[in-house]
């Protein structure tokens, strides 16, 4: 963190601004290198923190574009560092030439979600509170987004703290109650001490049990519409898009690749897979659109199973239906505006629920719609609770947990409650990994390794 680092703060492409940010000990020494206020009596390096500067930014002493410096001072910045943003025209090429200005200057191009990094280093956010920041940045619906703030806010860290704070407190009395017998410590019950542990392990079993309901959330929902060639699949994704995403003709085998569509539904996101018919076919190109098609229904967290009214079920449908059963699987009888001659009632079991439409109709885009929230969002998930946001966090909930039911089996059988304060640390040790306070070297380059640059 000795050095000052740049990066383009917004988006790639075209846009009406776009801010390149300098943070790091020379990034007011280096700004001013690069911008010249249009008040020639004011000077960057003089600026105020949470202040604004109007101006222009130069290159080899020529003036490149209209420019509005914020500036901000250590340690109340993002990063904890003093920072710079220079707001520019949002063209690509005047955007480079900024960039390279910043570099030439005496800054270094800075890494993915080094600024975030910097400021999980300086103390201004602990690990969890980092990630927020990259799942508010990927977040598709507004739970999604809610989840995030939640989590920037502070919410899962709280929590985590609330466990190991009751942690901290219990190994301590057990260490004073075992090495220093002679002090008028008070004894520790084994009533206490099992009361302890299970009161902090279920707190992480709730945040455990809610982590795939909390990824819904957070990610969206992987959906595959599946069925036998011909039944509307790629009708219903068309409906479901509001637009012509996908062919439609009456020739079978049309879509023969996986077609791929993000779907905002009642503020949860489909990440929809419209998948090729399934059927036998000697057809190579068909063969392997259909093992994708399989591969996707495997990978699916919601399936939607389509189904063609208008004709019996065929041995694929038979098979598909099966294969759905245990899988949270919505079952579409298509065509309904047609005579009517398919008999599913020995299948009612396969799915969580069965629902009759017309997917060229959209007055029944309404039905589609509620039938699948009704399956995917959850009104016990609030999305401003704490909840754990990726795998990362959820090893972490998943170790201290299983020291904590370790030390619960160590006090209910009556050993040694030495036996108890070694799952106690393990515990410990797990928590504060999750929070980032003894998070090793890389643990934290993986975790910001995923970071976009400029963030």
């Amino acid at each position: 963190m000795n050095t000052t680092i740049a990066a383009i703060a917004t988006a790639a492409g075209k846009a009406g601004i776009a801010v390149v940010r300098l943070s790091g000990p020379e990034a007011y020494a280096i700004g001013a290198k690069v911008f010249r206020p249009i008040n020639p009596s004011k000077q960057l390096q003089n600026a105020a923190g949470y202040t604004a500067l109007f101006g222009h930014f130069v290159r080899n002493g020529q003036r490149c574009d209209e420019a509005v410096a914020l500036c901000f001072r250590a340690p109340k910045s993002y990063t904890g560092e003093d920072v710079v943003e220079l707001s520019v025209h949002g063209g690509t090429a005047v955007v480079e030439n900024l960039l390279k200005a910043c570099y030439e200057a005496g800054a270094v191009p800075a890494a993915a979600g080094e600024f975030t990094k910097r400021a999980f280093l300086s103390g201004r956010i602990s690990l969890t509170q980092a990630e927020a920041v990259m799942e508010m940045i990927n977040a598709t619906s507004q739970q999604g987004a809610a989840a995030a703030n939640a989590a920037l806010e502070g919410a899962l860290y709280r929590r985590i703290h609330t466990v190991s704070d009751t942690l901290t407190v219990l190994a301590g009395h057990i260490a004073a109650f075992t090495d220093y017998p002679e002090e008028d410590v008070d004894e520790l019950s084994t009533e206490h001490l099992i009361e302890t542990l299970t009161g902090a392990e279920q707190i992480l079993c709730a945040l455990i049990d809610n982590y795939e309901a909390g990824s819904i959330l957070r990610r969206g929902v992987s959906t595959a519409i599946v069925g036998s060639p011909n039944v509307g699949k790629s009708t219903l994704l068309n409906l479901l898009a509001g637009c012509e995403k996908a062919i439609v003709t009456p020739v079978a085998g049309t879509t023969r690749d996986v077609v791929e569509q993000d779907v905002s539904l009642g503020g949860t996101t489909l990440l929809l897979a419209d998948t090729a018919g399934m059927r036998v076919t000697e057809d190579i190109v068909e063969a392997e659109g259909i093992r994708r098609s399989n591969q996707r229904f495997e990978e699916a967290n919601l399936v939607l199973a389509v189904f063609d009214g208008s004709r019996p079920l065929s041995d694929e449908d038979k098979q598909l239906a099966l294969r759905c059963k245990g899988r949270l699987a919505l079952a579409i009888i298509n065509k309904s505006d047609l005579s009517q001659v398919i008999d599913i009632a020995d299948y009612t079991e396969c799915f969580k629920n069965i629902i009759y439409v017309s997917a060229k109709e959209d007055s029944d885009m309404q039905k589609i719609a509620e039938a699948i929230r009704a399956l995917v969002i959850s009104a016990d998930i609030d999305p401003d609770a704490a909840l754990l946001a990726n795998q990362r966090q959820l090893a972490c909930a998943k170790t201290a947990q299983q020291a904590l039911q370790e030390a619960l089996t160590a006090a209910k059988e009556g050993f040694a409650v030495d036996a108890v304060s070694v799952c106690v640390d393990d515990a410990l040790a797990a928590l504060y990994e999750l929070t980032g306070e003894s998070a090793t070297d890389a643990v934290i380059e993986e975790v910001f390794s995923k970071f976009c640059v400029g963030k």
